[in-house]
């Protein structure tokens, strides 16, 4: 028998052509929208001591925003290249129930498997999870997914080739810019009680341990009591 959270069998050639066009629009226009923020990631990645290619490389291996910036703001900050990579780890935790929930729709294998969970993100996963058969969902996470990957990292370039020209970047601004991205980011997500007072509570813990910590650690310590505040506070509200 089937659960109800099943996805629905794909339509046959009989499917609407335009349903799918409007799709495609919507994929290409979250795409475009979002892949343009990658050249504020490559400006300000050299800002933080990376070279041009590390930058790059960031935006081609890792590909997801969040730990982007956490990790360029870690290292910008005085914290070691560790730190930096845990707090990306951890914020990049969130895809793994990303890819739980579009695996129904997303039969594939081998290296096809590998390259579709690279694309697995926050905007592609919107795109995709809400769809009421599995043919739109693959249609909606695919466009967006592989748009914003290749305007991301040309962007990244772009801006990591001009941000290196640039120079000093408290000349212009660029060392509070992280901050500035990373709440951008954020923000969206802060849509009911529960989200934003675990925000506020995280924050205020990780600013009480920032004189007695090195940097990077008040941002993994309190990411980590994010996680289980959310998943005690929200049990309790469920």
């Amino acid at each position: 028998m089937s659960s109800q959270h099943d996805p629905e069998p794909d339509p046959g050639p009989e499917h609407d052509r335009e349903a799918d066009r409007a799709i495609v629009r919507d994929a290409l226009g979250v795409g475009i929208g979002v892949g343009l923020y990658g050249v504020t990631f490559g400006a300000l990645g050299p800002a933080a001591g990376l070279s041009v290619w590390q930058t790059c490389a960031l935006s081609l291996l890792a590909f997801t925003g969040a730990s982007q910036f956490a990790f360029v703001g870690v290292v910008a900050s005085g914290g070691s290249p560790v730190a930096g990579a845990l707090t990306s780890v951890l914020l990049g935790g969130r895809n793994v129930f990303y890819g739980i929930s579009m695996a129904p729709h997303l039969p594939v294998k081998g290296w096809r498997r590998w390259a579709t969970a690279h694309l697995v993100i926050d905007e592609s996963t919107a795109m995709g999870v809400t769809r009421p058969t599995s043919h739109q969902a693959r249609l909606g996470f695919y466009w967006t997914g592989i748009t914003i990957f290749l305007i991301w990292n040309l962007t990244t370039a772009a801006g990591a080739i001009a941000g290196d020209a640039i120079g000093d970047p408290e000349a212009i601004g660029l060392d509070g810019a992280v901050a500035a991205a990373f709440l951008g980011l954020l923000w969206p997500r802060l849509d009911s009680p529960v989200t934003r007072a675990v925000a506020v509570t995280a924050v205020a813990l990780a600013l009480l341990l920032v004189p007695f910590t090195s940097p990077g650690v008040p941002i993994i310590i309190g990411g980590l009591s994010a996680v289980a505040l959310g998943l005690v506070w929200g049990g309790r509200r469920d």
